[in-house]
């Protein structure tokens, strides 16, 4: 018997209309009736920007021991990541791997700021939180405090592509940002008041892979998978993944083991929230054309998420 996904949500929707869409499926699916709705309903198609490395790897879900090495292999690329060191005042901290929806979060934000101005410098302040508030990231209390977390750990870590084939990419020196990235406190004791430094500039070499091989996603898909991680990864990976293919492929389960089991779970509790994720993250991208069976995911052609890059 197929391990098939449900009928595609967004396409429910499309059909039925938001209303009668959520009377169809379980109530639990109901939340991604709205995630499609959203998207559907978007009129200005503003772009979010992922380098095409973060589309088939990722970052882990959960806190890792700060002296963790971080590796994760995806179709023809390996991410390594390592834990690294900052000065605190007269201390040196040691900051583990980046983990989570905070940290991703981040990095998309980066990413697209540094594609729409054409810089690798970029302002942060209040378009930064403006941004996050955007995404429905509201900054405050426990919330700044996982962002100042987590934007410790990517300034401190070191990160590297290893690409496989003849182009193989030449990652000189792992890093994220070169400077900046730094939350300055405002006020004491109040974790509200923290907010970013003015600039954040990006470390050349991720700046120039980021530059030659930006993927636009849509920014509202973003916003609605914002607290969903493996779901985000799932979108990003879909909407590279199958803008780039000439016909379908099936993806094996040891493959998407491989990319999306950051926690070492058998197959047989991976596949159902593999399977929910993609749930969620095809009702975010309706153009996505897949199939899930028993011996993987089976993709097909699709148009992008977004028609083109356009800055703003």
């Amino acid at each position: 018997m197929s391990y098939r996904i449900d009928q595609n949500i967004a396409q429910l929707v499309l059909d039925f209309g938001s209303e009668q869409a959520r009377e169809l499926v379980e109530p639990r699916y109901r939340p991604l009736v709205d995630i499609a709705q959203e998207v559907l309903t978007d009129e200005r198609q503003q772009i979010g920007i992922s380098y095409s490395g973060f589309c088939l790897t990722s970052l882990p879900h959960k806190k890792l021991p700060d002296d963790e090495i971080w590796q994760r292999r995806g179709h023809r690329v390996t991410l390594l990541v390592e834990p690294g060191t900052m000065r605190s005042g007269d201390t040196v901290v040691k900051y583990g791997v980046p983990f989570g929806s905070r940290a991703r979060m981040i990095l998309l934000y980066l990413q697209t700021q540094a594609i729409r101005t054409g810089s690798r410098e970029i302002e942060l302040g209040k378009s930064m939180r403006s941004w996050m508030e955007r995404m429905g990231i509201a900054v405050g209390g426990e919330t700044t405090r996982a962002l100042k977390e987590q934007a410790a750990r990517i300034s401190a870590c070191s990160l590297k592509f290893f690409w496989d084939g003849e182009d193989a990419e030449m990652w000189s020196r792992g890093a994220i940002v070169s400077a900046g990235l730094r939350f300055k406190d405002t006020g004491e004791h109040h974790h509200s008041n923290l907010s970013w430094d003015d600039r954040v500039v990006l470390d050349e070499t991720f700046w120039r892979a980021l530059r030659d091989h930006p993927v636009p996603l849509q920014e509202t898909a973003i916003r609605e998978l914002a607290h969903r991680s493996l779901a985000l990864d799932v979108y990003i990976w879909l909407a590279w993944r199958c803008h780039e293919l000439k016909g379908p492929v099936e993806i094996s389960w040891t493959a998407l083991t491989a990319q999306f089991n950051t926690t070492g779970r058998p197959l047989k509790h991976f596949k159902p929230l593999f399977a929910d994720a993609l749930r969620a993250a095809t009702a975010a991208y309706p153009e996505c054309r897949l199939e899930v069976e028993e011996r993987g995911v089976t993709l097909h052609p699709s148009r992008p998420p977004v028609l083109k890059l356009v800055k703003s």
